[in-house]
């Protein structure tokens, strides 16, 4: 009785505190049913940074659908809401040569002023990097299914008091949970945070950013004969919260008396991983200019500058009008490079700090499982799981291929002022890892282009079409395509809002 009445006391107060401004709370819904095809492995950018919702292989009937409340913007007089909530969640379904239900994105959050905490799963690119082009963030781009988690932060640049606005940050702090289907290190947790400031204010004409971030796969146990006595102690590794200082500063514990404590732990709990990144961005005429630069970190190679050639650098360049009425209309270019082959050196000497090379990107000794999440790479798509790859190339591990030189071009335009048109196309240099390199350096070219046409059916749809092919050494030569419908709208909708767009 006594949980009856806390429920109905919080309906009414949710129902009361939303009926005041219901009309400024926007619920966005999208409902898709589509089409893929390929002629062998679903080609890279039909798959790649979908946050792992694209079958690996086979064709399949395609189908998906969304609700999500953001927070309420400011009304007439500018009020908003200090405290406020919102919702996600969105399942897609996959039928014919895969099966599958997966839900990408189901999470609930809040928000007091500045800050948000959400639980759940929610789809998000951590790093300094365009976010509608890119070949992803180093080590978080949106590649496999987002990790459930708990995360507190601030979400959007903030400005720090008294600094009228010219230096704003934004951070998050989160603890996840990685799954345990097929995995030989089960039980293990992610820790997560990162850390971004900016100096400049959003009405000058150029801004400054810096910040990095840090992720730890850590805790869990190994079933018998995956790991040795040195790796593990009887399978279990370190997983309480006596050890989580140590997680989070990624230091070295005094746990040399512990009976779960091998040489690993003497030096790191866990697999810690991320990037230190640089950025800036002006506004020229009528583009606005965007650079940046990922340095990586996977070990001490960063800290002790062995492996500083490594890293992604990208260029953007976006049209700031609105576009023009017309037959071609371009809106975004973005370049980026990234090179991954450095590592610190073909040298692991624990004594020497210049030769503490051999990095293994995404690869580790303790972890095997590597940094993946349902088989796919949780950073970059282009440092390759091993079951993507040719069979005839050499397996270094769960990612075999992380030694790497891309090149990659994407293109956004409005064709007709309504067609919106990308296009991807990346190069790649591939060299295995060091344990065992493709010797051919075998290259891959992976492409795409999408279109998506407006209709005047069903009261407004979208028709998303996109033809891939991939050809090289790399991976399988495929070529692929997808159609689907999409129907997506708001309900007690403010005016003069848009439908939400599709990924692909």
């Amino acid at each position: 009785m006594r949980i009856t009445r806390i429920l109905l006391l919080g309906l009414w107060l949710v129902t009361s505190h939303g009926l005041q401004a219901q009309r400024q709370r926007t619920n966005a819904y999208h409902l898709e049913a589509g089409g893929l095809v390929a002629s062998d492995q679903t080609p890279f950018w039909l798959r790649a940074n979908q946050y792992g919702t694209v079958p690996l292989n086979g064709s399949i009937a395609r189908f998906s659908a969304g609700l999500k409340s953001d927070y309420r913007a400011a009304d007439s007089t500018g009020y908003r809401p200090k405290i406020d909530w919102g919702y996600g969640l969105d399942v897609v379904a996959n039928a014919g040569a895969t099966n599958q239900v997966l839900v990408p994105e189901a999470y609930i959050k809040g928000r007091l002023g500045a800050f948000e905490l959400y639980a759940g799963r929610r789809r998000e690119l951590v790093g300094l990097v365009d976010t509608l082009l890119t070949t992803g963030a180093y080590a978080w781009s949106g590649n496999a299914l987002p990790i459930p988690k708990i995360q507190i932060g601030v979400p959007t640049f903030t400005s720090i008091p008294f600094t009228r606005g010219i230096i704003s940050f934004l951070g998050a702090y989160s603890h996840g949970w990685f799954e345990n289907t097929g995995r030989q290190i089960t039980g293990s947790f992610l820790h997560q945070k990162y850390l971004y400031g900016r100096l400049g204010k959003t009405t000058w004409p150029f801004r400054l950013y810096a910040g990095f971030n840090h992720q730890v796969i850590w805790a869990g146990q190994a079933a018998p004969g995956v790991l040795s006595p040195n790796v593990a102690v009887n399978g279990q590794l370190p997983s309480t919260l006596r050890y989580y200082p140590a997680v989070v500063l990624g230091s070295r514990g005094n746990f040399q008396n512990d009976n779960v404590v091998t040489s690993f732990e003497e030096n790191r709990i866990g697999n810690h991983l991320g990037s230190v990144d640089l950025a800036a961005d002006a506004d020229i005429g009528s583009w606005n200019v965007y650079v940046y630069r990922q340095f990586l970190y996977d070990d001490g190679s960063l800290f002790y500058g062995t492996n500083i050639a490594d890293g992604l650098n990208g260029l953007r360049l976006k049209n700031r009008n609105t576009p023009a009425e017309g037959a071609f209309s371009l809106r975004q270019i973005t370049f980026e490079y990234l090179f991954t082959g450095s590592q610190g050196g073909d040298e692991f000497v624990i004594d020497d700090d210049r030769r503490r090379g051999r990095d293994n990107y995404f690869n580790h000794s303790q972890f095997v499982d590597g940094w993946v999440y349902f088989s796919r790479a949780i950073g970059t798509p282009f440092l390759t799981p091993s079951n993507e790859v040719r069979p005839s190339l050499n397996s270094g591990g769960p990612i075999g291929n992380n030694r790497v030189s891309a090149y990659h071009l994407g293109v956004s335009a409005l064709l007709f002022g309504t067609v919106d048109v990308t296009t991807r196309l990346s190069y790649s240099i591939n060299a295995g890892t060091y344990p065992s390199p493709y010797l051919t350096l075998p290259t891959q070219f992976s492409g795409l282009l999408t279109a998506s046409v407006p209709l005047n059916i069903l009261g407004g749809t979208t028709l998303n079409g996109s033809l891939a092919l991939d050809s090289g050494g790399l991976l399988p030569n495929s070529v692929g395509a997808y159609l689907g419908l999409r129907k997506s709208g708001l309900f007690s909708r403010p005016a003069n809002s848009q439908a939400a767009r599709s990924s692909y």
